[in-house]
């Protein structure tokens, strides 16, 4: 079972205690991000006004463009000398903000560490493509990854992963290749704080109006943006909690204490194992969400789980 002292308020650093004060405290300074558009707030994230610190462009990466179902889709591509796997990387944001290249030294962690190389995907967003637009997206770059992996990068040894909304999109990915394509062909998934259910899991929907990094109803609008003209939100396409998971890769789910997201963590995981498949579930005293976007001593351990799970598979 879950060992209950990792929810002790004692089991959470005076760092992240004080981390995660400050997130709240600035946070509650600013103006409700849901109450202007999203191309405004989408300007104030690359200008470092959002909820996380901005982190710095990596010098390695390059940008190509594939084709997709409504057009271009850029790819994000960050290549070690030699590769010794291909990590397909998918960014959060709420379906709605977020760019391939918010995070570039986790990327860069994973080529240098880890020996993989990364292509992250810039899908398209809601409101203004709302699903199944970013998921389409999603599965047209992995299908280009599965096809292109061997003569780009001299590897087949394939990985998934992503954050929040990430998380969510890579889980459907893998679904779709599943289901649609008869293809399982990642040696691992990396699934960091994500949204599987958006019917809304318990725990978002008790998190109430404080904002660290999120409140309950910024996951709502979210959720609206993404799939608010769609009748049935328990479409496996759209909560993958509903869905049917057996044969699916290892997985390592993440998550902290302190993230409104938990229960989907937990109730996912929940299911993963349940239908066979090899999980691990890390769960982080006090972590708020995606709190790797921050640096402390947590992080650094959250990070370095990650790196240990690809290097095992």
């Amino acid at each position: 079972m879950i060992d209950p002292a990792l929810f002790d308020p004692t089991a959470v650093s005076e760092e992240i205690r004080a981390q995660n004060a400050d997130i709240v405290a600035k946070l509650a300074a600013l103006p409700d991000p849901m109450s202007v558009p999203p191309a405004l707030v989408r300007e104030r994230r690359r200008q470092g006004l959002g909820p996380f610190p901005l982190m710095p462009s990596s010098h390695k990466a390059k940008v190509i463009e594939i084709d997709g179902p409504a057009g271009p889709i850029p790819l994000r591509i960050i290549t070690p000398e030699k590769p010794r796997g291909v990590y397909f990387h998918v960014h959060g944001g709420g379906w709605t903000w977020g760019t391939s290249d918010e995070q570039d030294p986790w990327l860069d962690r994973l080529a240098d560490r880890c020996g993989l190389a990364v292509v992250s995907v810039e899908y398209r967003l809601a409101p203004e493509d709302p699903y199944p637009a970013g998921p389409d997206d999603c599965e047209a770059a992995a299908l280009w990854v599965i096809r292109e992996a061997e003569s780009r990068f001299g590897t087949s040894r394939l990985f998934i992963g992503g954050e929040s909304a990430g998380a969510h999109l890579s889980a459907v990915t893998i679904l779709r290749l599943r289901g649609k394509h008869g293809l399982k062909p990642f040696r691992g998934a990396n699934l960091f704080a994500g949204c599987y259910d958006l019917n809304l899991s318990p725990s978002v929907r008790h998190w109430g109006p404080e904002r660290l990094i999120l409140n309950t109803n910024d996951v709502k609008v979210f959720a609206d943006n993404f799939v608010g003209h769609v009748s049935d939100r328990t479409n496996p396409d759209i909560s993958p909690l509903y869905a049917d998971l057996k044969g699916l890769p290892p997985a390592l789910f993440s998550v902290g204490t302190k993230d409104m997201l938990l229960d989907d963590t937990l109730f996912m995981a929940s299911r993963y194992a349940a239908a066979g498949n090899k999980t691990d579930l890390a769960i982080w005293p006090g972590g708020c969400h995606v709190f790797i976007r921050f640096d402390s001593a947590m992080s650094e351990q959250a990070l370095s789980r990650i790196d240990a799970f690809v290097e095992a598979l």
